[in-house]
């Protein structure tokens, strides 16, 4: 009798090169290769390591940055005392255990999971955690990366392992060509609209298909970023030339031979072609329209040229409640006040030169209020010598410093109560953007197209798609 040993994926090939013990199935110990902090996650963790006595294991395996309380305007002046203890604090911390961070107001900060990337840090073949959710934006290098607790953070800190459990594996193949205005925003709102926010619950997602290779790498970060909001304890994808091409030259990266040596390595990730997977979920993108979302979670989200459904249970009572829409409405019947584009799902470079071009030469609505926060200060640096700053100020748009801004009500950016925003961002609970804020998920290119508009509207039917 004959066996055959089917291929492994990219995701079991990087686990089994990161055990340091155990069985699988079992709670096995496992190497981390990049730990990423910030200051709402690791204050705990580092006063944990002075009560034990203990020092930081890997100090040059660790980076950290300020971002989630940080003001994108009048940046030192920080009225809320806990948000700058937060931030002075961090800044102690990795002074004192030795640990390089882009600290507040310094040329490298800004969003954890943008500087990560930036630095070069992120490669291929690591295994990454952060005390941050969307840790899993990392995954589209071709690493394992998922966000820890502050417990898990402090582990991490005095021993550079951590415990875990191996997750299930699922495939999601975006197949087709999208159409002009269709974007990896709308791509991983859909998959979520479709399939819900706990479709990938137990699971780690490997993004892959034609789609997805088309995309550049900051587009394939959008993705990977909202693989928690599909329930996922985490989202990657094969590294290919355009994953190399984005690392190499970068200050953490390899360099010569190195970096060669690297490469051949990072090719042998790849999934093989006959890998397995405990469930597979193909999306055909060619016919797929803008997304946005109408409720309460991202899960509850239609297509442009879709009605809101009908309510199904209380969830959706409760969501059209709080939201003030109504079912059989559309998303260009939703009256704006504010509209978004930040985060560390899309903020980047890309996104920032997409929404320009929808804003250049026009104006906002006067019935709105309109902001653009820069990921990072590289990102707001590099943005400003293109003179995207200008257009989005001669726009009517207030440009800001970096910081994960209005994402999240934790800085002193907050949507109005009862106000409708068009963001780019990746959560639309209840009170995320500030107390009774209501947050409709989109792409850049909706978002600052709506910005215009005073309303959402279909980004398909507009020139700027086809320059």
């Amino acid at each position: 009798m004959e066996y055959f040993m089917s291929g492994k994926s990219i995701f079991d090939k990087l686990w089994e090169r990161h055990v340091v013990t155990g069985n699988e199935g079992e709670p096995q110990l496992m190497y981390v290769d990049q730990h990423y902090i910030h200051e709402v996650t690791s204050p705990q963790a580092f006063q944990g390591l002075r009560d034990a006595g203990r020092k930081v294991r890997r100090p040059d395996l660790t980076f950290g940055t300020t971002d989630h309380n940080v003001p994108t305007v009048d940046i030192f002046n920080i009225r809320d005392l806990i948000s700058k203890n937060q931030i002075d604090t961090l800044a102690k911390n990795v002074e004192e255990f030795g640990i390089d961070a882009a600290t507040h107001g310094t040329a490298r900060q800004g969003i954890v999971h943008m500087v990560g990337p930036e630095t070069g840090r992120s490669q291929p073949g690591k295994f990454v955690v952060c005390g941050d959710s969307h840790t899993a934006t990392h995954g589209a290098f071709g690493a394992i990366a998922f966000g820890i607790g502050t417990s898990e953070v402090e582990h991490v800190f005095a021993t550079q392992c951590l415990w875990q459990v191996k997750p299930k594996k699922m495939k999601v193949e975006f197949v087709g060509k999208p159409q002009p205005g269709v974007y990896s925003k709308d791509f991983i709102l859909a998959l979520i609209a479709r399939y819900g926010v706990d479709a990938g619950v137990g699971y780690a997602v490997e993004y892959c298909g034609e789609a997805i290779d088309a995309l550049s790498m900051d587009e394939r970060m959008t993705i990977c970023n909202m693989s928690i909001e599909f329930g996922a304890k985490m989202g990657l994808m094969n590294p290919d030339q355009k994953t190399y091409d984005y690392v190499e030259g970068r200050p953490c990266a390899p360099k010569g031979e190195k970096f060669e040596e690297a490469v051949a390595d990072w090719k042998t990730l790849v999934s093989d072609p006959d890998a397995e997977y405990d469930k597979v979920i193909t999306i055909d993108v060619s016919e797929l329209a803008p997304m946005v979302t109408w409720g309460t979670n991202p899960e509850m989200g239609v297509e442009f040229d879709q009605p809101f459904p009908e309510i199904k249970d209380f969830n959706d009572e409760r969501a059209y409640e709080y939201m003030d829409v109504k079912p059989g409405e559309y998303a260009k019947d939703i009256d704006l006040g504010y509209v978004f584009i930040g985060s560390c799902t899309n903020a980047r470079l890309s996104d920032l030169e997409l929404a320009a071009k929808f804003v250049k030469g026009k104006h906002i609505s006067p019935t709105l209020t309109a902001i653009v926060v820069p990921g990072s200060r590289p990102v707001k640096k590099e943005a400003e010598r293109l003179g995207l700053d200008k257009i989005f100020m001669d726009a009517g748009f207030e440009w800001r410093d970096p910081g994960c801004s209005m994402c999240l009500g934790m800085n002193p950016d907050h949507v109005p109560e009862g106000v409708h925003c068009a963001s780019t961002s990746n959560r639309n609970f209840e009170g995320r953007q500030g107390y009774g804020a209501r947050t409709h998920l989109c792409s850049p290119a909706m978002a600052a197209a709506a910005a215009i508009a005073g309303k959402f509207v279909d980004v398909r039917d507009m020139p700027e798609v086809q320059a």
